[in-house]
């Protein structure tokens, strides 16, 4: 039986994957060099040892979306068959792969030449043969891959469990690093289903007293120390320990006159993770798992998820799809979202156009424009959920179409991070116009959405106050009318 998820839990199991992407690619261009002080700025350049491009991810996300592959048609992971899957698109993905892991390569070379029974069984066989050989196989290689498997049993934490063994084991053949895989992805799902990063500590207390004590340890230290601190983080442990490092030792920001807000809890726990130094990529990618499930898929700031990317050439909505399809049992919504090509509006209001009244390079609409932009239109903010086909609008390049999640409703727990995401939501805009760029800004009507983000953005600009720059907007969306929630929001600026 699949959970029922409410609005708030899909958006967290949305921002598992695309977050883990996102600390990826941050970690980059940064993988295997020293750590970095406090004050040394952190981007998404991409660069490093194997010449990243910006917002590429590396094997850390491309070997979970060989996972999530199988888990978004809601197959059983425990299965041969799964297994059989994942194993034979890990071989394939290595055999062109920039980055692989030492000990995943040697293991998925090995399976690869041949041998006996399925695919997964070979590829078993060779890790168990590597850890015969070398009594190493506690690699973090199977921990920065793992989150899918969370999403794949919000209902059942025993299979998890179980899930994640197993998996772990296909490659790393050393029980801690399944122990260690097991325990993140039950902190994962508790973020996802309560909100809290609580979950790490009650899955610890819930192991046998030997190794309650052993993990308890290791926890307490990472929260005592930096993520620099752990200078063995190709290790599973350190690993683990330097992510938790990154996430529990960064405060939550308090809402702030300077544009801060507790979602940027994510990024600055990212940044921090990098700054640990080594394996930057993994050890942001373990910990943005569960940072996106705490603070969700809106919580990823919209200037990575432009250009967040990679194998097999897919996007940051792909991973939502994955993530969301996973956690759903492999079943969409009644709308057909997330995997349906088109999401049908046909029954809203059509046929609402204006510039926006400061800036005449700014066009707002409902949906039904991007079925026609408006002339030189070459990017699009968009702040309603949109099928495949419709992403990115026609001659408009990925990167320059951006979604924002964002829901149009007056219950505040169905945008838990709505003062982040309604600041986050003008960047975009005011980035792509500072590229010289004309954008088309909507959602479904035109009537909620549209004229609160367009009144940010005027507000930002020329001095005014938010209800001010509402007012402008009006004049020109006449049927403008933000939903209550929205409307205190922008009392507040």
């Amino acid at each position: 039986m699949t959970l029922h998820l409410t609005t708030a839990r899909s958006e967290r199991a949305a921002g598992v994957l695309l977050a883990m992407a996102a600390g990826d690619a941050l970690g980059a261009g940064y993988e295997f060099g020293p750590p970095l002080a406090d004050d040394v700025d952190v981007r998404m350049a991409g660069g490093g040892s194997f010449g990243w491009a910006p917002g590429e991810w590396t094997d850390d996300t491309s070997m979970a979306v060989a996972i999530a592959e199988v888990s978004a048609e809601g197959f059983d992971l425990r299965s041969t068959g799964a297994q059989d899957r994942i194993a034979a698109r890990w071989i394939d993905w290595a055999a062109d792969a920039a980055d692989v892991g030492i000990q995943t390569r040697q293991v998925l070379s090995a399976a690869s030449r041949g041998g006996t029974g399925s695919v997964a069984t070979r590829v078993r066989s060779a890790a168990s043969a590597l850890h015969e050989r070398t009594g190493k196989t506690a690699g973090n290689g199977s921990l920065m891959r793992t989150a899918p498997v969370a999403l794949a049993y919000l209902d059942d934490p025993d299979a998890l469990v179980e899930a994640a063994h197993a998996l772990s084991s296909l490659t790393h053949a050393d029980p801690e690093a399944g122990e260690a895989c097991a325990l993140w992805c039950l902190a994962i799902r508790h973020a996802v289903l309560e909100g809290t990063f609580d979950g790490l500590r009650l899955a610890v207390a819930a192991l046998p007293a030997n190794r309650r004590d052993v993990w308890s340890a290791r926890l307490d230290a990472a929260e005592e120390r930096p993520p620099s601190s752990f200078t063995h983080n190709g290790w599973v442990v350190e690993a683990l320990q330097g992510a938790w490092s990154a996430i529990s030792r960064t405060p939550v920001p308090n809402r702030d006159a300077d544009g801060t807000y507790p979602a940027d809890h994510l990024r600055l726990s990212l940044e921090a993770a990098v700054r640990g130094g080594r394996d930057t990529d993994t050890v942001a990618a373990i910990a943005g798992a569960l940072l996106g499930a705490r603070w969700g898929a809106s919580a990823v700031p919209s200037a990575w998820r432009r250009v967040l990317h990679g194998w097999p050439n897919l996007r940051g909505r792909d991973l939502i799809r994955l993530g969301v399809l996973t956690a759903r049992g492999g079943h969409p919504d009644r709308q057909g979202w997330p995997s349906s090509p088109t999401i049908d509006y046909s029954g809203w209001a059509r046929g609402v156009m204006a510039q926006h009244p400061d800036d005449a390079h700014v066009w707002l609409s409902g949906v039904d424009a991007l079925d026609a932009l408006p002339a030189g239109v070459d990017a699009v903010v968009s702040l309603c959920r949109l099928g495949a086909r419709q992403v990115p609008a026609a001659g408009v390049k990925p990167a320059n179409h951006v979604e924002v999640w964002l829901v149009d409703s007056s219950d505040p727990a169905e945008n838990a991070n709505l003062p982040f995401v309604l600041h986050d939501a003008v960047d975009p805009v005011a980035a792509l116009r500072a590229e010289g760029r004309t954008v088309l800004l909507h959602c479904v009507q035109a009537q909620s959405r549209t004229p609160t983000v367009a009144a940010l953005y005027g507000a930002r600009f020329t001095g005014r106050t938010a209800g001010e720059s509402l007012d402008a907007v009006r004049r020109v969306l006449p049927r403008a009318h933000p939903n209550a929630v929205l409307r205190a929001e922008l009392g507040r600026r």
